[in-house]
């Protein structure tokens, strides 16, 4: 049986990449877990919603401020080693949290560890990033990028449900710090399984010892405007994530206005969700369109539903506008990784990475803090439709890119060896790069 190219069902044909999505898999479920029991330990301790915050802040903040370290570190050291490493560091310290929720140690002593925690896990995303063009072949990288898209998905919906029942069955958070840490233990062995290691090598122009740190964010920086078009789909990124950060305030207004009660709020989230689940199937389709068609569609899809909520005053409706917002910001998040990866030399790869990440997290403080503010000023429909505003004018800009930008072989080369195990699928015929996400 034929499968489309492309798609998540011909990526999972690898088995290395099997591999690689197992231990992210894992990863995902026991880290929203993890944030269920965080907020929980530190708020029994102290009754005080400033601390969870605290604690939440904590896990957030240190990726956005060091991601262009962590993406420095993915291209100075193998990264095979790298992210074993991160996942038993990482290991180690939920196992320190776990002993200060059983040993009621200084609860302070949480968002610290939850920080270092963070901290340690900066190298792997640019790690998994620039490693999953090695496992596939190029026509079916955009599939790759879906599943782990789905991947994250899933664990935002299966970690927490998993951690309540932890909770609610053994009434201690450290139960959770443990599971968490054991799902680093499997993330690593899958790293393990996956044998050939040119997969995680770091491929340098030339063997030249390690320059300043600054220097080498400063190198990610220009490798990005090297492509005008990868800085065309980060700021995409950018924007969806914003816009994800001003439903966090604004969906609590929609919600009343639809009719969707005290608990509307929580629905309309679990139908972006819905939404991003669905958008990773959308996303292969995607790859065969022309990018500014695609980007604009994906866009379109972020943008007019935002525009259109003011109207929503029936619950149904308003969910649907909801799950496709979801749907363009996946969609936008799948084309925007899998341009970074067929633009970007793979020497410089992390370091560029370790820059469009943090972004894409700032745009969610972002629209948190910008969304209050509009709502005060100008109220809810106003600012539901400034929002819906910037992405169509962001879109009808963007995607305005010269064909020249996106014509020719991307600057990652094929490798000379062939990704670990044949599919076990049969894939239709490869087309050449160039021909699907960037053409």
């Amino acid at each position: 049986m034929n499968t489309r190219e492309g798609t998540i069902r011909a990526a999972l044909g690898y088995p290395a990449f099997r591999s690689l999505l197992a231990g992210l898999a894992v990863s995902q479920v026991g880290d929203w877990m993890y944030n269920l029991a965080l907020v929980t330990l530190v708020y029994q301790r102290t009754g005080s919603a400033l601390w969870a915050g605290v604690a939440t802040a904590a896990r957030v903040v240190p990726l956005v401020v060091l991601g262009p370290v962590g993406g420095v570190v993915a291209d100075r050291f193998g990264r095979r080693g790298l992210m074993i490493t991160c996942d038993l560091v990482r290991l180690v310290l939920m196992l320190g949290l776990a002993l200060v929720a059983a040993a009621h140690l200084p609860v302070l002593l949480a968002p610290v560890i939850a920080a270092l925690a963070t901290a340690a896990s900066t190298p792997y995303l640019p790690c998994v990033s620039a490693v999953t063009p090695k496992l596939v072949r190029a026509a079916d990288l955009p599939g790759a990028n879906a599943a782990r898209s789905a991947v994250t998905a899933t664990g935002l919906i299966a970690g927490p449900a998993l951690g309540g029942v932890l909770l609610l069955a053994t009434g201690s958070t450290a139960v959770a710090f443990v599971v968490n840490a054991l799902t680093f233990a499997a993330a690593a062995a899958f790293t393990l399984a996956i044998g050939d290691r040119r997969a995680f090598q770091v491929v340098r122009a030339q063997a030249a010892r390690p320059v300043a740190l600054f220097s080498e964010i400063a190198d990610g920086a220009a490798a990005l405007r090297a492509h005008p078009a990868a800085i065309r789909l980060v700021g995409a990124d950018f924007l969806c994530s914003l816009v994800y950060g001003m439903q966090t305030v604004l969906l609590v207004l929609v919600a009343r206005n639809a009719g969707l009660g005290l608990h509307g709020y929580g629905y309309l989230f679990a139908a972006i969700g819905a939404g991003g689940l669905a958008g990773t199937s959308l996303a292969g389709r995607m790859a065969r369109l022309p990018l500014r068609v695609a980007l604009a569609a994906s866009l379109s899809m972020v943008g007019v539903p935002m525009l259109a909520l003011p109207l929503a005053h029936w619950a149904p409706a308003a969910l649907v506008l909801a799950g496709f917002t979801g749907a363009g910001a996946i969609c936008v998040e799948v084309m925007t990784e899998t341009g970074l990866q067929r633009m970007l030399d793979d020497e410089v790869f992390g370091r560029a990475y370790g820059l469009a990440l943090p972004a894409a997290i700032a745009g969610i403080a972002a629209g948190s803090l910008v969304a209050p503010v509009l709502v005060g000023a100008f109220g809810q429909t106003t600012a539901l439709l400034a929002c819906g505003g910037v992405v169509v004018a962001y879109c009808a800009v963007a995607c305005r890119f010269r064909q020249a930008e996106l014509i020719g072989q991307p600057t990652v080369p094929q490798p000379d060896w062939q990704p670990i195990g044949e599919p076990t699928v049969q894939v239709k015929a490869l087309v050449p790069v160039g021909e699907s996400v960037l053409r």
